[in-house]
């Protein structure tokens, strides 16, 4: 065993204890709870109807957003565990932002308590972080998607098959259709791997999702390569 793969073990070793261990709820502060105490879990993350391709709130009894129906994403089905809001926001910017990996665990721990998270988890043959282009996985030291990925499917989880070729200006403000043309070209397969993407049930995971333009265009990449299914597994989705 390489020094690199014994550091990461129990990196990973580290944020399963941090998340497990009875602390202060960083959200209401009680203790002694968890990072995310049952109570918090309960009140701010309660599950909501959204669009079932794009994860949007929508009014209840509607399946799917105006948006997908007039231009349907390559997703399957895509599911967000809670909105981009208080105090799902503050802790994720903690996890992404301030170094703190052992976020993780808990936040791992949201997605896979939402409705539809584990069935998905468990019919997906592969799951695949949305990677970071090199020089912005450079500054921040570590991509919080993969960290996310290897703590909800540790058996299944390929980082090195769905590639960022290259980084996209800030598209805040432009609508999904603008996104989507600045991102063509984005998102590449490993040469020589495009052969193990056929026919298979694919599961991309990722902490934010705003318009949803990076996840369909990773996922557009995946069902040119012929997989059976693409769905995605998001933190937060933004209103």
């Amino acid at each position: 065993m390489s020094l690199l793969t014994a550091a990461h073990g129990l990196a990973q070793r580290a944020c399963g204890w941090l998340g497990a261990l009875p602390s202060q709820c960083a959200v209401c502060r009680a203790w002694p709870a968890r990072a995310l105490c049952e109570a918090c879990v309960t009140r701010f993350a309660q599950p909501a109807p959204r669009c079932r391709t794009c994860a949007l709130r929508v009014p209840p009894g509607v399946t799917q957003c105006g948006e997908c129906l007039r231009h349907p994403p390559p997703l399957s089905l895509c599911l967000a565990a809670c909105d981009y809001d208080w105090p799902w926001n503050d802790c994720i910017a903690r996890f992404k932002f301030e170094g703190e990996a052992g976020w993780a665990a808990p936040l791992a721990l949201l997605m896979r308590g939402m409705p539809l998270a584990r069935q998905a988890l468990d019919e997906a043959q592969r799951v695949l972080p949305m990677p970071l282009f090199r020089a912005r996985l450079q500054a921040r030291g570590f991509n919080q998607s993969l960290a996310l990925a290897r703590q909800l499917a540790p058996d299944r989880c390929d980082a090195a098959l769905l590639l960022r070729l290259r980084d996209t200006p800030a598209q805040s403000g432009l609508r999904r259709a603008q996104r989507l043309h600045n991102l063509r070209g984005a998102f590449a397969l490993a040469p020589l791997r495009a052969a193990e993407v056929r026919g298979q049930r694919l599961l991309l995971v990722d902490d934010v999702m705003t318009t949803g333009a990076s996840l369909f265009s990773a996922a557009q990449v995946l069902r040119d390569a012929g997989a059976a299914q693409v769905t995605a597994l998001v933190l937060a989705r933004t209103a």
